[in-house]
């Protein structure tokens, strides 16, 4: 299974990017990649309703026109939404003028200013071109729950284990991921809400 808490040297490759929030006390940043899919995020948020928790969903363009009931549902049980490109290109393999117009189609429909690469990759090109519009997030702690090498008891050892107070912690709200994170998910945030903890969403 490869890196579920990211080593602090792997932050100084983006300085510039949001990684963790701590300071704020005993508080969770939820966020929720590829979305959003029906019978998915649906249910997902169902659980978070449960919990009083908010989360911060980054969505695929290609997604949210097909889903867009779903989309406004996310927002409307004020969650935020952030941009993941339209259809989860890589900057890594995409030639830069592509990558930046898929992203900018996916801000067309997109409200907001948070934004996430796909695989959490970016390139000294785009990533200045990125910073003028967006607020880009990474992440601190991830669930692996679209990792089929894995099962949802892992998924809950690996956030249990790794987050802490400010954590940005990781999940999927696709198909792939579904299997591993709605069991794990309640589990999560019941170990989190008796120690205390709330789960905010990102602004």
């Amino acid at each position: 299974m490869g890196l579920v808490r990211l080593p602090v040297w792997m932050r100084m490759v983006y300085p510039d990017a949001v990684w963790s929030l701590p300071g704020n006390g005993k508080i969770l940043y939820l966020t929720f990649d590829d979305g959003p899919v029906a019978g998915v995020t649906d249910k997902a948020l169902e659980i978070l309703d449960r919990y009083n928790a908010k989360a911060t969903f980054f969505c695929l363009g290609k997604n949210v026109v097909q889903h867009s009931s779903l989309f406004q549902q996310i927002m409307e049980k004020g969650h935020s939404v952030g941009n993941h490109t339209y259809s989860h290109q890589s900057a890594w393999t995409s030639r830069p003028d592509d990558y930046l117009k898929d992203v900018a189609q996916a801000a067309a429909l997109i409200p907001g200013n948070l934004f996430r690469p796909p695989y959490g990759r970016l390139t000294p090109f785009v990533l200045p071109q990125l910073k003028k519009d967006f607020r880009v997030v990474m992440w601190d702690v991830l669930s692996r729950d679209y990792d089929r090498s894995v099962n949802p008891e892992q998924v809950y050892r690996n956030v249990t284990q790794h987050a802490r107070e400010g954590s940005i912690i990781v999940f999927h709200d696709s198909q792939k991921a579904a299997q591993n994170m709605l069991p794990a998910l309640p589990r999560i945030l019941d170990f989190f809400s008796d120690k205390g903890y709330a789960f905010n969403s990102l602004q």
